[in-house]
């Protein structure tokens, strides 16, 4: 189902990622609920909810890095 509000994210996103990647998460997951309603358009047989998190978590990647030593989550930083 669709997220209001960062705060009803899942644990394992509201205790691992910065505020503004998850905004992003948010509305990406929100945008791909929408967009992959009809099973026909999801790859396999995965679930809309599945989908939708793997969206999300696309489009998190392409701003934010895990640091692996830290383990934290940190923006991008330009490669030249």
């Amino acid at each position: 189902m669709p997220y209001r509000q960062t705060h009803e994210l899942p644990a394992s996103i509201k205790d691992h990622l910065p505020v503004h990647a998850q905004e992003i998460y948010l509305r990406a997951f929100n945008s791909a609920w929408d967009e992959y309603r009809d099973p026909g358009v999801r790859r396999g047989h995965e679930s809309r909810e599945e989908t939708a998190h793997k969206v999300a978590w696309a489009a998190v990647k392409k701003c934010y890095e895990k640091d692996e030593a830290s383990g934290r989550w940190h923006v991008k930083l330009p490669h030249d």
